[in-house]
């Protein structure tokens, strides 16, 4: 609900602010006095963009402040979202305009964008006069109402949680469809590739094998030829060190018993003759095995070449990463030939899912359909005594092809003045002042089951007078009894109804006109009353009137 209101610097208004209750008030005022600026303020702080022209002349700045109670609403995840700071009793609005054009809004002192303001406002109030009454003919608005009255709030919540799981799985079999369209037209290529690496026969580290292998095969006749020279210099018949080596330890092993220190020197002479005759035979073995083969030297080349040449096409720099590459094109195949088990699984999730989101939307179906007559019976007795005698109305459902996150259901409303008129779209057919008394009791059937916003209604009440108005405020108050309503009206009969009642008035200061509002006490109720029921002047009869009209 609507606690208070504070406006400061708003076209005629200097400074005002009010306090509202719970229940059912009145606005009232001489036509021109500003009841349409306040509400204008109203809608600009709810996110309404605004112009130039709405600030005072000759101010800065505008501001405009309403403070609500929103406990009733279920609001918290909508705080979280938006990342506001959440107090269910106590929500701050807050629209500055500024003379340069600029324009800040803040809730609960966060600045945000108008889209969330205006989101959040819609949860909070519901204007309607004639001209703002376009909700009446919204599916949606139409939708929700059956469902308040079929009490269909936990099946919906199960139906949306099944339909979003079902869209969900459409959407992945979609995605995996279109993975799998584009795979399909990339298979050939990847195949190409994925054989051409198999058929390489790649294992790590032959590359730097046969590289070896060709630099030894490259270099063989320099390589024998020194390895043949070595073993002679070690190991030759004539001057080989190892012949001198084992002439060497048998002269110091001639003088060992009469000179003792001989012994360690044969001993340090025979380590190094073993060592170095060790390595005369090895470099005659090697030197023997060396060969140059023109034939593996050809082999060598042809694989290193097809190395090279894979390594450059791939863009890489080693076996290993073609080897990466291969089982990377390997996996890529093995999810292409699995797509189709993947989307021949997902189409039966699908169905089964599709079951269940078909079996709740016929449920619900039912649950509208039995509701639909109730609520055209029950609408049109409550606006028989509101001047509308003949008034037919009838809530139409029809299925649809397909489920949506509303259901199955197509719905109308079909509205007809006249006993035996052409039953049309209520959008359609209705004039103004029909429409609003239709949305008026439209929201006291469903005030009662549902946390409805705070209601403003706009002069709804244009075009009817007596018994009529008096019957339009008894269901606004009872209106009022489940939630905040607020009525501008100049009907007296609806304004005596109000649990509350607020005067707006114009008053001329020594350069400019004023707009202010007050909350009036119970003999200015009468006076006002009285007013509107005579005019200007007043009358002992119109003050008895008023007065039999509030009931003191």
């Amino acid at each position: 609900m609507l606690k208070s209101l504070l406006i400061q610097n708003f076209v005629l208004i200097d400074n005002l602010e009010i306090d509202f209750n719970d229940k059912f008030s009145v606005i009232t005022g001489e036509t021109g006095a500003g009841k349409s600026i306040i509400l204008g303020a109203l809608a600009l702080v709810l996110g309404q963009r605004a112009d130039g022209k709405s600030i005072k002349l000759g101010a800065d700045k505008c501001t405009i402040e309403a403070i609500f109670d929103i406990k009733k609403y279920e609001l918290a995840f909508f705080f979280q979202e938006n990342d506001l700071e959440y107090d269910p009793e106590v929500c701050i609005f807050r629209r500055e305009l500024y003379a340069s054009g600029k324009s800040r809004a803040f809730v609960n002192d966060s600045p945000v964008s108008l889209s969330v303001m205006k989101e959040l406002g819609a949860y909070l109030i519901d204007i309607h006069s004639q001209h703002q009454n376009l909700l009446l003919g919204d599916i949606m608005f139409q939708l929700r109402v059956v469902d308040v009255m079929a009490n269909n709030k936990q099946l919906l919540s199960h139906y949306h949680e099944e339909f979003l799981a079902y869209t969900r799985l459409r959407k992945e079999r979609k995605e995996l469809s279109d993975k799998a369209a584009q795979a399909k037209q990339e298979e050939d290529y990847i195949r190409f590739q994925a054989e051409q690496l198999e058929e390489a026969n790649l294992y790590a580290g032959e590359q730097e094998e046969l590289e070896n292998e060709q630099t030894l095969l490259t270099h063989a006749e320099e390589i024998k030829t020194s390895l043949y020279k070595l073993h002679e210099l070690l190991n030759g018949e004539e001057q080989g060190v190892v012949r001198g080596l084992k002439d060497a330890i048998a002269l110091v092993g001639s003088i060992e018993r009469f000179y003792p220190k001989s012994k360690q020197m044969e001993e340090r002479l025979r380590s190094v003759y073993i060592d170095l005759d060790d390595l005369a035979a090895d470099a005659e073995g090697q030197q023997e095995n060396i060969e140059y083969n023109p034939e593996r030297m050809d082999y060598v080349n042809e694989r290193l070449n097809l190395f090279y040449s894979l390594e450059q096409k791939h863009r890489v720099s080693s076996i290993d990463e073609l080897i990466v590459l291969l089982e990377t094109y390997q996996k890529q195949l093995l999810a292409i030939e699995s797509f189709d088990e993947q989307i021949e699984e997902l189409d039966k999730q699908i169905k089964t899912q599709y079951t269940t989101v078909l079996s709740l939307a016929k449920k619900i179906h039912e649950a509208r359909q039995q509701t639909a007559e109730q609520i055209s019976r029950e609408l049109v007795k409550m606006i028989a005594p509101l001047g509308m005698p003949n008034m037919r109305f009838s809530v139409e459902l029809s299925l649809r092809k397909e489920p949506d996150m509303n259901g199955i259901d197509e719905i109308r409303f079909l509205f007809s003045a006249n006993k035996n008129g052409l039953m049309q779209p209520v959008a359609e057919t209705a004039s103004g002042g029909e429409i609003s008394r239709l949305m008026l009791c439209i929201k006291a059937m469903i005030a009662g089951s549902t946390a409805l916003p705070s209601i403003i209604f706009d002069e709804v009440d244009t075009g009817v007078s007596g018994d009529i108005a008096d019957k339009m405020g008894d269901i606004m108050r009872g209106l009022g009894d489940n939630m905040q309503v607020l009525a501008i009206t100049h009907l007296p009969q609806i304004a005596a109804k109000g649990m509350s009642h607020y005067y707006v008035y114009k008053h001329d200061s020594a350069d400019r006109t004023i707009t202010s509002i007050r909350k009036l006490d119970q003999n200015e109720r009468v006076s006002e009353i009285a007013r509107m029921l005579s005019g200007a002047t007043l009358t002992e009869a119109s003050v008895a009137n008023a007065r039999d009209l509030l009931g003191i």
